[in-house]
């Protein structure tokens, strides 16, 4: 365990201690303390504490496509590793197909969970269907667009707003089947995903020490949120506490230093060769 960070099980503990006889949050078993904390690490870490993790994974080159990892909540960047070990990301392209079609040979998909299983939820099996829906692949009507560069003889214009030559490639994630959609033109088999993680789902998460006082602050009212015998000022005053510890720990873990603004705002100065 790093220094900066603290279990979960160790938050709990620390809790439950701190919990006197006479307090609103007593007589809550473990099980439900665990749920109410790791639910605690989700809303904390999705806003405050957001923990990035870096996978390589390789491309299933049948389907041109990778899986989503077990813990993955949102996308931050995909890539390739170049020999100098920089991260050469992929272009987001909305345009990617990933249709599929209806298996006319297979019977209806039956939920075997009850109680959903009703022939309601019954849906038709469905396949890859990437095909082309045309027979017509031509792309002249984009030939008066193109600029062509004299210097080099052209042939090397972009169209605006189709995207440049820079990109190794271009993803797109699909989310109806737990993948990232791959196209790309080069010959690298594997690509590098930054996302960002469920620390929930890990055996025993940590927390930062930033924001460790606003999971206690979340577990207590959410203890007492729904009790009948809590006095509705009291409610209010943990929901305020948390809200309050949770903007503190947002402060503290996304510090913006006054070197970081000089180093941004001088990005715009940089110039670079146009294409």
């Amino acid at each position: 365990m790093s220094q900066n960070k603290t279990k979960l099980s160790q938050v709990i503990r620390d809790f439950k201690i701190t919990q006197s006889e006479d307090d609103f949050g007593v007589n809550v078993t473990d099980y439900a303390l665990r749920n109410i904390a790791l639910r605690g690490m989700r809303e904390i870490g999705f806003d405050a504490s957001r923990k990035i993790k870096s996978l390589k994974r390789t491309i299933d080159t049948s389907t041109d496509t990778i899986p989503l990892p077990d813990d993955f909540v949102d996308l931050t960047k995909v890539g390739i590793v170049d020999a100098d070990g920089f991260v050469r990301v992929l272009g987001e392209n909305k345009n990617i197909n990933y249709s599929r079609k209806l298996n006319a040979n297979s019977n209806t998909t039956t939920f075997d969970a009850q109680p959903m299983n009703v022939a309601a939820n019954r849906i038709i099996d469905r396949e890859n269907d990437k095909t082309s829906t045309s027979s017509d692949s031509s792309d002249d009507d984009l030939d008066y667009h193109v600029f062509e560069n004299y210097l080099y003889e052209g042939g090397i214009g972009r169209l605006y707003g189709i995207g440049g030559a820079h990109l190794p490639g271009s993803y797109r994630v699909n989310f109806d089947q737990n993948r990232i959609e791959i196209q790309t033109n080069d010959a690298f088999t594997d690509v590098v995903l930054e996302y960002i993680a469920d620390e929930a789902r890990s055996g025993d998460p940590e927390v930062h020490v930033y924001a460790e006082e606003a999971l206690r602050n979340y577990m207590y009212y959410k203890i007492i949120e729904r009790k009948s015998t809590v006095p509705a000022n009291e409610k209010q005053r943990a929901r305020t506490e948390f809200y309050n510890e949770l903007r503190k720990a947002k402060a503290r873990l996304n510090n913006f230093t006054k070197e970081e603004a000089l180093k941004t705002i001088r990005k715009n100065f940089m110039q670079v060769p146009k294409y």
